[in-house]
């Protein structure tokens, strides 16, 4: 509103410009309460503009305006009226020369094209940084209150923005909410599919150490008693990280328990478990697996490696690596060849598994030779399964001198009696 002093340096105001200037100034007060209902009421930024439109039209007699506001890299044209409207490159040309501006400021002095349209640029800043700004065209206020018509055009505009601001800012803290959420919850689920305790007898021992590098992981182990007799456990890695990748680890996890409840022929259940990932990703990730089955009475291991690091198969003194298999799952609608790996187990043998995050850590550049990790297996093979887990990758984190956790890890270590 204008003060005393404004309306003093009004040479000689009639009793009827008072009351003009009064009226006026009380439409300025409405205009800034409707706008603040509006933003109350969580109106669009469309509405708001359009608001801001008619104020400047009907209140202030603007002739022409440009209202810009920024999008990230770039300004878009939120309103105008009275001059016909730029292109985009002419608008990005013009905002390059304006935005170095940070107060309002009269443009009769720039020589640039666009701006001889214009009278007057107000902006609106925050952090050293133009939100958006509104040139304003044939304004014909009072001198000695062209100041203060700015200031107010300023002001409404520092509201409009500041509450669109407001409101991107508690979207964007509603959708990190709501994806930590779903974050959390599919850790949950995955959780609920990892084996959390394994079975312990007189015929074997098996332990598991499993490290997500995030809340939920891409690495995928399981053991399953087929019956009495027989096991079957299985070892995966899903390319990718983050809820994907564990959904499509939990899709395995079901399809290999389904298939292998029904179908003796290891082979078979690999195709089977191929033609999931494959209709599920179409060719977008794939999986490594390793799958192996286990006899009591015979001793007889059957197993398919399908394109999974090569367990590490100790009897006694010989080393060797279990490889015979396919390929990763899910690159092929059908897999060009499946081979089946069968040995006979002597007692107080172990087959140490393992996904590529034990080996790898590619952000800190450390990585483990196979000759190295057999190495560290073999001297701590003489410890439970449990402890050789923890063994190897204290050895490798020691030796390597790094945290290894660019990427999930799991150990699956199998000591047979």
């Amino acid at each position: 509103m204008a003060t005393l002093e404004e309306v003093k340096h009004i040479e000689n105001p009639s009793d009827n410009e008072l009351v003009q200037m009064l009226l006026k100034r009380q439409a300025e007060l409405n205009s800034l309460l409707e706008i603040t209902l509006a933003i109350n009421k969580n109106s669009s930024a469309s509405v708001l503009f359009e608001m801001l439109k008619i104020i400047l039209q009907v209140n202030l007699k603007v002739g022409s305006m440009l209202l810009l506001v920024k999008e990230e890299d770039h300004f878009d044209c939120a309103s105008h009226f009275g001059k016909p409207d730029d292109s985009f490159v002419g608008i990005q040309k013009m905002c390059s020369q304006l935005i170095t501006l940070k107060a309002i400021t009269a443009l009769a002095e720039y020589e640039i094209p666009n701006l001889k349209k214009y009278d007057y640029y107000v902006p609106v800043r925050h952090n050293d940084t133009t939100l958006a700004f509104v040139l304003i065209g044939d304004f014909n206020a009072v001198p000695e209150l062209l100041s203060h018509e700015l200031s107010y055009i300023q002001t409404l505009l520092n509201i409009v923005m500041v509450a669109l601001e407001n409101k991107k800012l508690f979207r964007e803290r509603v959708q990190r909410e709501r994806l930590q959420r779903d974050i959390e919850l599919a850790g949950e689920v995955q959780n609920m599919l990892v084996p959390l305790r394994l079975p312990k007898s007189r015929a074997y021992e098996i332990a598991a150490t499993y490290l997500p590098h995030e809340n939920i992981g891409g690495d995928y182990f399981d053991f399953i008693h087929l019956n009495e007799n027989e096991f079957l456990w299985c070892i995966a890695d899903v390319s990718g990280k983050g809820v994907s990748a564990a959904l499509l680890m939990a899709n395995l996890q079901a399809s290999l328990r389904a298939w292998t409840s029904v179908e003796r022929d290891l082979g078979e259940v690999i195709r089977k478990l191929n033609a999931v990932v494959t209709n599920n990703t179409k060719g977008e990730r794939f999986i490594t697996l390793f799958l192996g089955r286990y006899n009591i009475i015979s001793r007889e291991m059957e197993y398919i490696n399908a394109g999974h690091n090569a367990p590490v198969l100790i009897i006694g003194d010989q080393i060797s690596f279990l490889k015979t298999g396919t390929t990763l799952l899910g690159v092929f609608d059908e897999l060009p060849f499946v081979h089946q790996g069968k040995q006979i187990i002597p007692e107080n043998s172990l087959i140490f598994n393992y996904t590529d995050g034990l080996i790898e850590s590619f952000e800190e550049d450390a990585f483990v030779l196979e000759e190295d990790l057999v190495g560290y297996v073999f001297k701590h093979s003489h410890q439970t399964a449990e402890r050789i887990n923890k063994s190897v990758l204290t050895d490798i984190k020691e030796s390597k001198g790094a945290k290894m956790n660019s990427d999930d890890i799991t150990l699956l270590t199998l000591k047979i009696h």
